[in-house]
Formats: structure tokens, sequence, C-alpha cells
């Protein structure tokens, strides 16, 4: 456990790969899964650096920041268990010494969308503590959660702007075996809020089957010669089941795919937002993941994230997946 600069600088010279990942505290399993990654990357004479720094910058609202769980001990147990070298938990005036920071790290566009929107200014707070922790740390690669789907492409996007000599390593969204994506937040909800709060999972669940369902349907269009004269025939043979999925194979289209995809998810959210406790949704979004801009109806092929964000009582909770527009498979 090491708390300043000059600790880490003496206890974890540099050595082979160093691979780093950033967290707030307050470990579960989907921060372990983030650190054995880490662990692969840099192999047996590598170093795994967790830095747990619950970063002022980020919080709109001083009672979100008090309100945020400290677990140290805790996160030392889980970092050891998962493969880390040393946990660098340095404390709000080692990384900001000179107070707030006047000179920050500006998301830009991207930072204003969805998130940012929601929480003006948590973006620039999370950039800014992120760079610093990347040259405290001097990292060869860092690891991120895909769930926080927006922090990481503004990360990557700050890497490449500013040349930050680091790879950046996205890791896929752990879930609880009900599929509540893991967060820290989940144990404010009680058992009723959390029986809510799986529609957010549920919701993208149900459009990713969506478009599944509608891209097999366009897949079997192109591999096949259904037409609208085949179902005509059909229809005479008194085959009106066999003619009205040859007509919907011959009819299929691809463009359906994006607004299809908002719907299926709209229909579980708004299900959601009757029960009680409801849930307030604060928005959904199919994205393109290079900026964050809504996918346009039209969209037939290519990858997009489509992202959720609602509060359960008092807590927020956030949760997006990747789609791939015409796939085939």
């Amino acid at each position: 456990m090491l708390h300043t600069a000059a600790e880490l600088g003496a206890s974890a010279p540099r050595k082979g790969v160093r691979a780093v990942v950033m967290t707030m505290g307050a470990l579960h399993e989907g921060h372990a899964t983030l650190i054995r990654a880490a662990r692969a990357a840099a192999g047996p004479d590598g170093q795994v650096v967790v830095t747990v720094f619950v970063n002022p910058l980020q919080f709109g609202e001083a009672a979100d920041l008090d309100r945020y769980p400290r677990t140290l001990d805790a996160d030392l147990a889980v970092a050891a268990a998962a493969g880390a070298d040393a946990v660098f938990a340095p404390s709000v005036d080692e990384v900001y010494p000179g107070g707030e920071p006047q000179v920050r790290i500006s998301a830009g566009p991207m930072g204003e969308r969805l998130e940012g929107a929601s929480r003006p200014g948590h973006f620039d707070g999370m950039l800014t503590v992120v760079a610093k922790l990347l040259h405290l740390t001097r990292p060869d690669i860092a690891f991120f959660g895909q769930k926080d789907a927006q922090q990481l492409a503004l990360i990557r996007r700050m890497v490449r702007d500013l040349n930050f000599p680091v790879e950046i390593a996205g890791v896929e969204t752990v879930r609880e075996p009900d599929g509540l994506a893991l967060s820290s937040r989940n144990r404010f909800l009680d058992a009723e809020e959390r029986h809510t709060a799986l529609a957010l999972s549920k919701a993208l669940f149900a459009a990713r089957d969506r478009l599944a369902a509608q891209q097999a349907l366009h897949a079997r269009a192109q591999a096949t010669s259904a037409t609208t004269g085949r179902a005509a025939a059909l229809t005479a043979l008194g085959e009106a089941r066999a003619a009205a999925d040859t007509q919907a194979v011959a009819l299929a289209r691809p463009v359906d795919g994006p607004s299809a995809v908002r719907a299926a998810a709209l229909l579980i959210l708004d299900d959601a937002a009757a029960a009680q406790p409801p849930l307030v949704l604060d928005y959904l979004a199919l994205v393109d993941p290079a900026d964050f801009t809504e996918v346009p109806d039209d969209r037939t092929t290519g990858e997009a994230i489509l992202a959720v964000a609602a509060r359960v009582g008092k807590t927020r909770l956030i949760d997006n997946i990747p789609l791939t527009f015409g796939a085939t498979t």
C-alpha cells in the first residue's frame, strides 16, 4: 500500500511492462476482472499497479462525494487476490497539492453529451485526474471498464490527441447473475429497488435480441430466392403460414434497425417507469462509439453503443451494450 508519489517511485521501481488499473475504490468483481487482465498483459516479470482515489473533481454535489463508499482495507485484499503488485492510494492533497487545479483537461464536445449533459463538468474532472495518474504511474498500458463506455472513449481520445505514450485497453462489462452490471453503487439498492433496476440490462438485452432477429431475417432475404411471387404461389396452395414467412423475408430491410432497437429497449423501460419503486429514465441513446453522437435511423452497417442511465430511488445507474449493424451472424 503506497500513499505518495515518492513511495510509488521508491517501492515500485519500474521493471518490465507496467499495467495500471485506475479505480475510485469500493472494489468488486468488475475491478478484479480488470486487474486480472492487467496481470495477464504485464506477465510474470511486469508490474500491476491499482490506483484508489475518490476524485472530488468528478462529483457535482458534496453529498454525493461524501456518500461514495470507501473500503480501503477490503480494496487492498481484492487487489492482492486478483494479482496486483501495489495499490497506490494517495490523499487529495497528494494529487492536488495546490488545492483544486486551475488548469484542467477539457473533455470537449463529446464530454457534453449524455453523461456530460447530466453531470456538467464530470468528464473534465475525470480526464484531469486520469492525466495526473498517468503521469504519476507511467504505465505502458492502462485498463478501463466498458461499462463506463463514454469515459473510456474520452480517455482514448485524450491519449490520442495529447500524445500520451500509453495504450488504453477496454474490458467487457462484468454482470451479476441476474444481469445487473456490477457497480459500487449497487450496494445502495434495497431488494425492491434492485428488482426495478434490472430493467436497465433487460432493456439492453431486448434491443440486442431485436437487432439480431432483424438481421437474421435480412440475411435470409439475401441468401434465398424468396419473392412475393413465391408467397402468392404458397398462398394458392393453402400454405398461409409459409406464405407469410416468405413475404416477411422478401421484404426484410436493415434500415429498420436503429428505430427498432430503440423501441425494443423503451418498451422495457416504460414498464419499469410504472413499477414500484419506479425507474426514472435519464436517457436512452444509440450512439456512435467514436464521438457519442446519435446513430441515424438509416444506419445499416457499423458499430454502435446503446447506453442507458436512470435513477431508482436515490441511486443513479448506467449501463450500455455494444451493437454491430450489418452483422450476418
